[in-house]
């Protein structure tokens, strides 16, 4: 209940949390644009110290903590990691579980200034989603140069941030990145918009559970044959993890 919880409290938490988010962004953009004219691989390790920090604040200030299993499944490869996605935090979460990562992003988010000229920098697969069937096209070619390069890619199958509970709404993308390069499918299953809620300013403390699946293979599979495979698996755990009425939000 909403009066078992010190709102004020919370809300102090929540805006000193953002108030170092918001500096750290403006503090390390510049290590990570810069560091790029040298060399990538010093320009995704200042990233990953940016993201660190601000995971670090968010469980100083908010109490907010995490536990993942099956870890042991990320291969050692790079692979395909595709995420349940309810809140922000997975994005901060999700790279510094693998050695060299990049997202697929939305193209216009590279417009952003100092946030978007960092993930053009750290070479993001960033699409234009009215481009229909040429955006795919246009992922999976970029992905078969990441996984080339070294680098894992991280993809949101439902596409943008859901609320808790709400149905599951997965899109092809992932998959003919799966069937068209032939890469390991990682799953990944998460609570955290129960904590950080996807439109909620206040930041619930607790601990938000992270169950990283074993790998799916894609070689000789359709992209909706993987892409159900994936959605059966992630949402089977999402049923035993979600407590939809743990915060009032």
């Amino acid at each position: 209940m909403k009066s078992e919880h010190n709102i004020p409290l919370l809300v102090l938490r929540s805006t000193l949390f953002w108030i170092v988010s918001i500096a750290n962004t403006l503090m390390m953009g510049a290590p990570v644009l810069i560091s790029r004219l040298f060399s990538y691989d010093l320009s995704a390790y200042m990233s990953r110290v940016w993201l660190r920090i601000n995971l670090w604040a968010l469980r100083f200030f908010c109490n907010v903590t995490w536990r993942v299993e099956g870890i042991e499944n990320i291969p050692d490869h790079p692979c395909l990691m595709l995420a349940k996605h309810q809140s922000t935090w997975e994005t901060y979460y999700l790279p510094t579980l693998l050695p060299k990562a990049v997202y697929v992003a939305k193209k216009s988010l590279s417009y952003i200034p100092i946030f978007g000229w960092a993930i053009w920098c750290l070479n993001f697969i960033l699409i234009d989603r009215s481009s229909g069937r040429s955006a795919i096209a246009q992922m999976v070619e970029q992905a078969r140069e990441r996984f080339a390069a070294g680098c894992s890619v991280i993809v949101f199958p439902e596409g943008t941030r859901m609320p808790v509970g709400a149905e599951p709404n997965y899109r092809i993308g992932g998959g003919k990145i799966a069937e068209h390069t032939g890469v390991d499918v990682v799953p990944v299953a998460m609570n955290a918009g129960e904590f950080w809620p996807r439109l909620g300013y206040i930041k619930w403390p607790g601990e938000i559970t992270v169950i990283v699946g074993p790998v799916i293979k894609s070689e000789g599979k359709l992209a909706n044959e993987i892409m159900d495979e994936t959605q059966a698996w992630i949402e089977a755990r999402m049923a035993e993890i979600t407590v939809l009425d743990r915060f009032p939000y």
